[in-house]
């Protein structure tokens, strides 16, 4: 068993070459990833190999596959992404959002989210 007291944990900023907006991250635990967007902040395109689970604990924001309409996601919402689907998310226009993003494996970073698809 390990314990992790939540004051160690380090909000850092997220890479502008991944994300639109400003991000903050923080590592829970292994493939377990606190965020936080500001309102219209967003990650760029991206796949997991084994999926992806989200779990909204504040905010509104959006949530979209690629070739599909983006959906709105809010507190208590869980996503569930599977193996291999391009998609992006991040808070609403007008909403900070913040979710726990849980996933095994690396991430494959495609191109950022152009404000058109966001917007659309």
């Amino acid at each position: 068993m390990k314990h992790t007291p939540g004051q160690t944990l380090t909000m850092t900023p997220a890479p502008e070459a991944h994300f639109t907006g400003q991000v903050w991250m923080e590592r829970q635990a292994e493939g377990v990833l606190r965020v936080t967007f500001i309102p219209g902040a967003r990650t760029a395109w991206h796949t997991h190999p084994h999926g992806q689970t989200l779990i909204v604990l504040s905010g509104v924001g959006r949530v979209q596959k690629r070739g599909e309409t983006a959906l709105t996601i809010a507190a208590g919402d869980v996503v569930q992404i599977e193996a291999g689907e391009e998609h992006w998310h991040g808070a609403a226009p007008d909403s900070l959002m913040q979710h726990l993003a849980i996933n095994a494996g690396e991430t494959l970073w495609l191109g950022k989210v152009t404000d058109g698809e966001y917007g659309g």
